[in-house]
């Protein structure tokens, strides 16, 4: 329909009604009844008469939905309260891993971030990076990037290191990477995560990633679950104790000891070298750690060594050497009690974790000390594991 310049064209209210408003160009439709054909009768056609003219093809009408580029209940997918182009609206990660098994060291390098979701009210973020390795307990091995203020493509080029990291740990532990906006006025608020399982890495190989941060879904509470979802999720949750076969036993740390016997003194040295990622006991996030050594059975009671007490620190260095006077065929049915303890003034102290080595022992524990025994005179470093086990006779002597 078309006039001269100046002339005032005239659509009536059905050709008005029945403009498409689907995305392109706006054009009207002759008759709104085209969409709508009744069947013959004095009140059909709406006043345009009986039929749509052969030349117009109704068009197919899409749901709202789809015009909206949502799913449809009818996808068989379960709705939530999250966007479905979450994986670009948080934005990406860059950062290096490397597994240095010679140190049992596990270099995190935390490169930048690009595209970050903006939780300020300047449309902008305060971005931090922090870590886990799960299982374990997260405050004793939590390491924390410095914090890029107002940016959504921070760069920190910072390197994070744990350190005890075994082989067992590469087979079966994960990487947690959370990147969190900082905020001083309230609690921080957090972005996104990536999960990295270690056994992905290559001992000694360099693995760069650059992987989209992914919003991690909250579980239903136990009430809104279905009866089968509630069984699905006790399953997963025995199987998980059952994979980490220590199920029961809370991570405090690592400890690394050194264990010689010296033939020419007859008797064994216990070094008391390092600990790592220590539970927090104190206040302040930190503790005040001290190691102690028993040989047992210990019937005169005379075999406890102690170090000194490190003040606020969950990274303590000791480079301590203990000497136990015994015949190699007498230490082969002892047993070695390390346990790590927060110094408190005025109270008793905190038991933070302990490991025991000896011939009841399991894993590395055992083979750590089978190996001393068979290599005499021969200095062995391993890493051990920190556990909330308390070993019965320490109880009794923590304020010791």
């Amino acid at each position: 329909m078309r006039g001269r310049r100046g002339d005032r064209m005239t659509i009536n209210i059905q050709e008005h009604m029945a403009i498409n408003v689907c995305p392109g160009p706006i054009r009207p439709i002759r008759q709104i009844s085209d969409y709508f054909p009744r069947g013959p009768g004095p009140e059909g056609g709406g006043g345009g008469g009986g039929e749509a003219p052969a030349h117009l093809v109704p068009l197919a009408l899409a749901p709202p939905a789809a015009l909206l580029g949502a799913t449809t209940p009818e996808d068989g997918a379960e709705v939530d309260s999250y966007d479905s182009d979450d994986a670009t609206a948080l934005g990406t990660l860059e950062f290096d891993l490397l597994y240095d098994r010679a140190s049992c060291t596990l270099h995190c390098s935390i490169l930048r971030a690009k595209g970050l979701k903006p939780m300020d009210f300047n449309g902008l973020a305060d971005p931090y990076v922090k870590l886990h390795l799960l299982p374990g307990a997260c405050k004793a091995n939590k390491l924390k990037t410095k914090t890029q203020r107002n940016t959504l493509n921070p760069v920190w080029n910072e390197n994070l290191t744990y350190s005890g990291i075994t082989d067992d740990d590469i087979t079966h532990k994960v990487l947690r990477i959370a990147v969190c906006d900082e905020d001083k006025l309230s609690h921080n608020e957090f972005i996104g995560e990536i999960r990295v399982p270690l056994r992905r890495l290559k001992p000694s190989q360099k693995k760069h990633f650059n992987i989209c941060l992914e919003r991690q879904v909250p579980l239903a509470s136990p009430s809104s679950m279905s009866a089968a979802l509630r069984g699905i999720s006790c399953y997963l949750k025995e199987l998980e104790q059952v994979e980490q076969g220590q199920g029961l036993l809370e991570e405090r740390g690592r400890i690394l000891l050194s264990l010689s016997y010296s033939s020419r003194r007859r008797g064994l040295l216990v070094g008391i070298l390092r600990c790592a990622h220590l539970a927090a006991m104190d206040v302040n996030g930190y503790s005040d750690p001290y190691v102690k050594t028993y040989l047992r059975p210990d019937v005169d009671k005379k075999s406890k060594h102690k170090t000194c007490v490190k003040k606020k620190t969950l990274n303590p260095e000791f480079n301590e050497e203990f000497f136990y006077e015994i015949e190699l065929s007498t230490l082969a049915t002892k047993t070695l009690e390390v346990t790590v303890w927060d110094y408190d003034i005025g109270k008793s102290n905190d038991f933070i974790g302990g490991v025991s080595l000896g011939p009841g022992a399991r894993g590395e524990a055992r083979k750590h000390w089978s190996d001393c025994l068979q290599q005499p005179d021969a200095a062995l470093e391993r890493w051990h594991t920190l556990t909330s086990e308390l070993p019965p006779a320490a109880g009794a002597l923590s304020s010791a």
